[in-house]
């Protein structure tokens, strides 16, 4: 059983499907902390709606632990393996694992997004994720905040207002690959 979780970094589990919710489970019986991070959603059944609340990343659990003892997670029922590069796990960017608890615990929408690279990168100045950085994306008229996280591939959308973003810098900007020409002098024809 891990004691000192708060030196260790995070780490995304990939779990076999539907048993993020038994795997978290897990992981906090045996004194991990663990992170599973959800949404809301509507759901139709033959008589009614309702609202359930299912996994922002599915398929994985995030935790924290040493990379070092892993046996423990591993045997966990549902757990498939430790994201990483064969089998060496690779940690899950600090400030990226913030901004998604951030979000999680704003209370604001929020939803999975197809993951993102490239965008106007802004920072939030006010609000419950004032000081997280993102992309910020208009859909169906809403402002949207994509947090992604790399390792994964997979970002989240949260709803934020839109008076509480700011424009990054231009060299904090991401970068989309093409140059636009400078304009050519207009001339007038002789």
């Amino acid at each position: 059983m891990e004691t000192e979780n708060l030196s260790y970094p995070w780490y995304a589990l990939r779990v076999k499907s539907r048993y993020e919710n038994t795997v978290a489970i897990h992981l906090q019986g045996r004194g991990y902390e663990s992170f599973l991070p959800l949404y809301k959603c509507q759901r139709r059944w033959t008589d009614r709606f309702k609202e359930i609340e299912l996994p922002l990343f599915p398929g994985y659990v995030f935790c924290q632990f040493s990379p070092l003892n892993r046996l423990p997670i591993l045997s966990i029922p549902g757990v498939v393996h430790v994201v990483g590069v064969g089998r060496t796990p690779i940690p899950i960017d600090e400030s990226e694992i913030a901004a998604i608890q951030a979000a999680a615990k704003s209370g604001l929408s929020r939803e999975p997004w197809p993951f993102l690279q490239v965008g106007h990168k802004v920072r939030i100045e006010y609000g419950p994720l004032c000081g997280l950085e993102g992309i910020l994306l208009d859909f169906r008229g809403r402002q949207r905040l994509v947090i992604s996280v790399t390792l994964l591939q997979r970002s989240v959308a949260v709803e934020v207002d839109g008076a509480w973003v700011r424009p990054m810098s231009q060299q904090h900007r991401a970068c989309s690959g093409r140059v636009s020409p400078e304009p050519f002098p207009q001339t007038s024809p002789a």
